[in-house]
């Protein structure tokens, strides 16, 4: 199992993609901790994976809040005196609309929500990890950082484009020490929340301008995370993994 005995933080863990992803590294081997601001949703994700035989922890926090990525952090040493790997994967966005109808307080949002995240969780690790000269960062953008192909909303295109700029200077400030810092974008894919934003022949529609004429599969997203995170990717640094079906090919 490529994750026997390591220590993995996943953010945003409560379903979707952070979800699957969860699961996927306990399958590996990995002891985990997950956290989401949705209590109920991380309980859930916690008890089916304990109920596997995972050794897993759940914390509902916010991964924007210095705070409290500091007491997860404290937490997770406290119990695994390591960690590993981190991947930022909170975020997302609720509605799609226009510029114009964007909110100052809904701007500030999704930018703290997606990129914000991104960097109080990493600047939690890294102390760690430069200790033990070890560790890998994996932060989650999305397709509409690395293209137009896909409209959304701005303020999560801006977030998203953030953290590709965010990994690409993370990865050489802390290459040095033994960390890799890199992103994968996925293409639209069908978690719920992106279901739910679009109607049924929307996402049909949607569908047929990508080569492979379907959506990705948050299977399909977490076993690139997965990737990224293991020994084979352990000269990959500052990259961002294209993982679309094609939708945009940077």
């Amino acid at each position: 199992m490529r994750f026997e005995g390591r220590v993995v933080i996943v953010t945003g863990a409560a379903r979707g993609i952070g979800a699957v992803t969860a699961e996927a590294f306990t399958r590996e081997g990995a002891r985990l901790a997950v956290l989401d601001v949705d209590a109920p949703g991380v309980d859930a994700t916690v008890k089916r994976l304990r109920d596997t035989g995972a050794d897993v922890v759940g914390f509902a926090a916010d991964a924007a809040a210095p705070d409290q990525m500091r007491a997860v952090i404290d937490a997770v040493i406290d119990r695994w005196q390591r960690i590993d790997v981190l991947v930022n994967n909170a975020g997302g966005f609720a509605a799609i609309r226009a510029t114009e109808d964007i909110t100052d307080d809904e701007w500030a949002s999704i930018l703290r929500s997606n990129l914000t995240s991104a960097f109080v969780c990493s600047r939690a690790v890294l102390p760690v990890m430069k200790r033990q000269r070890a560790g890998r960062i994996v932060n989650v953008a999305s397709v509409v950082a690395r293209g137009g192909a896909v409209r959304v909303t701005s303020h999560y295109a801006a977030a998203k484009a953030g953290v590709v700029g965010f990994t690409r200077h993370l990865a050489l400030e802390v290459g040095p020490d033994g960390i890799t810092v890199n992103a994968i974008a996925p293409g639209t894919t069908a978690t719920e929340r992106v279901k739910a934003l679009r109607t049924a022949e929307e996402s049909r529609a949607l569908a047929q301008t990508i080569p492979l004429r379907r959506l990705g599969e948050p299977m399909e997203i977490a076993e690139a995370i997965l990737f990224l995170a293991s020994d084979a990717a352990s000269f990959v640094n500052g990259a961002t993994l294209d993982v679309n079906g094609g939708q945009v090919m940077a």
